[in-house]
C-alpha cells in the first residue's frame, strides 16, 4: 500500500501528501469521499468491503469510498473509483462534506475529510473483487434502522455521509420512497 494521499488542514485545503498507511497509522487528516448510488426503487447499491482490507473488513459500507490520487479532483476521482471498484459509470452529484475520526482495533485510525456524491443507476455492478466481496440493493428506512440496530456491520463513516444524503435529498426533493 504505497499510494498517496492528500493531507488537509480543517478548511479542506491542501497542506501535503503522504503514503496512505502513514496517514492511516498517524491519524492525520486527509480527503476522502464516499459514494451513494441510487436506483428508481430509492434503493442504494450498498458494497460489503473485501476481508482483508486494512481497516473495515467485511463491513458493509456504501456504493464506493475511496481517496482522490494526487492529481485529479475529487470529482474524476469518485467517476473513476466507482468505475473501479464497481464497474458503474453515471454522472454523480456532490452532495456535502464532513469530517469524522475513528480508531480502529489494529491501531489505525481515519481521520477523513469527507466529500459524499450520489447517482442514480439501475445498473447491476460488476464488482471488483479486490475491492469489495458482495453487494446489495438496499432501502433507505431499512438501511437507517439496520445502522442503529447492527452498527458493528457496517463502516464508522457510512451512518454519517447517509445522514448527510438523506438531508440533500430532502431538501431537493428528489426521493420519497422514505420517512
Amino acid at each position: 500500500m504505497n499510494t498517496h494521499v492528500v493531507l488537509v488542514n480543517s478548511n479542506d485545503e491542501p497542506i501535503g501528501l503522504m503514503p496512505k498507511l502513514e496517514v492511516h497509522q498517524k491519524g492525520l487528516l486527509h480527503r476522502a469521499f464516499s459514494i451513494f448510488i441510487v436506483n428508481a426503487n430509492g434503493e442504494i447499491m450498498m458494497q460489503q468491503r473485501v476481508l482483508n482490507k486494512y481497516h473495515s473488513g467485511g463491513l458493509w459500507t456504501n456504493t464506493c469510498c475511496s481517496h482522490p490520487g494526487i492529481d485529479e479532483t475529487i470529482q474524476e476521482a469518485a467517476n473513476r473509483r466507482l468505475k473501479e471498484e464497481m464497474n458503474i459509470s453515471c454522472d454523480l452529484m456532490f452532495v456535502s462534506k464532513f469530517i469524522y475520526k475513528a480508531e480502529f482495533v489494529n491501531g489505525l485510525i481515519e481521520h477523513e475529510y469527507d466529500h459524499v456524491f450520489f447517482g442514480y443507476s439501475d445498473n447491476i455492478p460488476v464488482i471488483n473483487k479486490s475491492e469489495a466481496s458482495d453487494w446489495k440493493w438496499m432501502n433507505i428506512d431499512e438501511l437507517k434502522e439496520d445502522l442503529n440496530i447492527n452498527p458493528s456491520s457496517y463502516t464508522v463513516w457510512l451512518k454519517p455521509a447517509l445522514e448527510q444524503l438523506v438531508r440533500y435529498l430532502l431538501a431537493k426533493k428528489q426521493l420519497i420512497n422514505f420517512k
